[in-house]
This record gives structure tokens, sequence and C-alpha cells, in this order.
């Protein structure tokens, strides 16, 4: 299966809606198991979080496209911007 970015940005005005969000958020990304190839937050100059960086294996564009949707970050509304691509990993080498 190929590999997909999911990049999300978060709201400037987010508030704790991370921080409340981030469990369920957590649960979600756990239920693909070794589909997940990476994910962890995008961090900002002052060191708070940005956004998110998801990594994924699915059999296509769209079931990233649906995962990336059904994620509670993207439920409660946290993001600002969604881009879901197909991505090459081409080093280091391995998984």
């Amino acid at each position: 299966m190929p590999l997909f970015a999911i990049l999300c940005q978060d709201r400037p005005d987010a508030g704790t809606l991370r921080a409340d969000t981030r469990p369920r958020h957590l649960a979600h990304l756990e239920r693909i198991g070794d589909a997940l190839f990476l994910a962890g937050p995008k961090i900002g100059e002052d060191g708070a979080p940005t956004g998110s960086i998801v990594i994924v294996d699915m059999a296509d564009l769209e079931s990233a496209r649906a995962f990336a949707a059904a994620d509670p970050y993207a439920e409660a509304g946290l993001f600002s911007d969604v881009t879901v691509a197909a991505f090459r990993k081409v080093l280091p080498a391995g998984r």
C-alpha cells in the first residue's frame, strides 16, 4: 500500500481544543496499528503546537482522506486547513 502525508494547520483561535481533544485523537491514530508510519505535531517558534503531520499507509487516496476526516481533531474543527497527498519515502532505506 502507498504512503500518504496528512498535513494539518491549526486554527489560530483554537484555544484549548487541541489539548481537550488529544486523547481521542491519539486513540484514532492507534486504531490503525502498523498502517501508521509516523505522527506528531508541527511546532511554532514559541514551542507550541501549530498543526499535525501524519503519514499513513493506506489503500488509496480516498481511504487516507476518509481517515483524516474522521480524526477527532478534524471533527472538532481544530484545523483551518488539511492537505492529503501521496508520499514516497526515499531515505533512510527500509521502513
